[in-house]
């Protein structure tokens, strides 16, 4: 019978696996997959920002919902399709952890990734904001989620990045461990649906957020959006995903403790 699911060990493994392909990555690879990806998570948002205004006057918390529901198929296509992001990226220090490639080839993807990841999602909200399918209660919706983003309070927004990429890189380890393209955008669809309903904050998310509201006639500046959402918001991303999520992993699943050595070193020597 074909094995339909991989165990947290073996998904830690892949991602370690999935860690070294990226690293040989080159340049401008990981720049036209990074400017995809900031594409694809705007193409959710779109989605999401379309439904939700639309059911705005109905329930608000069918809206919210219905939001929440449509956003995740930005990662879908990220991790289905092939793309480079971010905060799905940061799981790349599992395998720095083990020893597998050193920091600097981490940081390397990161930096040129970001940088792509803001190109794509700005790219789109120039051309959705020029194309007119946001007018009326649609630009209100995106003008009101710009303006609520850059007032977030610094503190918050760290917070809220924190446990956001906690459940965003749990769907990427969920995608990882499925074996089939259903499996993979239900392992996408529930963790990325809970932190849009519940609030949370994601940077690649605001890189097309924030810019559309702004495009669309939102009183914000590019230094709003930088200092009021998308530095606070990384650092708490880069947190939650790179440092609680893959250093708890790393202990459990692939760092060998020092007491199964001896029993294997004494088994040996019988």
């Amino acid at each position: 019978m074909e094995k339909r699911l991989l165990t947290p060990k073996e998904i830690a493994q892949a991602t370690i696996d999935a860690g070294v392909a990226k690293t040989k990555l080159s340049i401008m690879q990981m720049a036209i997959l990074g400017i995809f990806a900031g594409m694809f998570i705007g193409f959710g948002a779109t989605g999401a920002i379309t439904i939700g205004q639309t059911y705005a006057n109905i329930d608000v918390g069918l809206s919210k919902f219905l939001f929440a529901a449509v956003f995740p198929v930005g990662l879908m296509l990220v991790v289905i399709c092939g793309a480079e992001l971010f905060t799905g990226n940061n799981l790349m220090i599992l395998g720095c952890l083990n020893g597998n490639y050193k920091l600097k080839d981490v940081l390397k993807n990161w930096a040129v990734v970001y940088i792509a990841n803001f190109v794509g999602s700005v790219l789109l909200a120039f051309l959705v904001a020029k194309s007119s399918v946001m007018a009326g209660a649609a630009a209100e919706k995106a003008i009101g989620i710009a303006n609520a983003k850059v007032a977030i309070p610094f503190g918050a927004a760290i917070i809220r990045g924190i446990l956001c990429n906690i459940l965003v890189v749990l769907a990427v380890w969920m995608a990882t461990g499925s074996r089939d393209i259903i499996s993979k955008i239900f392992a996408c669809w529930f963790p990325i649906m809970l932190f849009v309903l519940i609030g949370f904050e994601h940077s690649i998310a605001n890189m097309y957020f924030i810019p559309l509201g702004k495009f669309l006639g939102a009183p914000v500046t590019w230094g709003q959006i930088w200092v009021n959402n998308l530095i606070p918001v990384t650092i708490g991303n880069i947190i939650g995903g790179a440092v609680i999520v893959p250093f708890a992993y790393y202990t459990v699943y692939v760092k060998t403790p020092k007491t199964s050595t001896k029993v294997e070193n004494n088994a040996k020597m019988v």
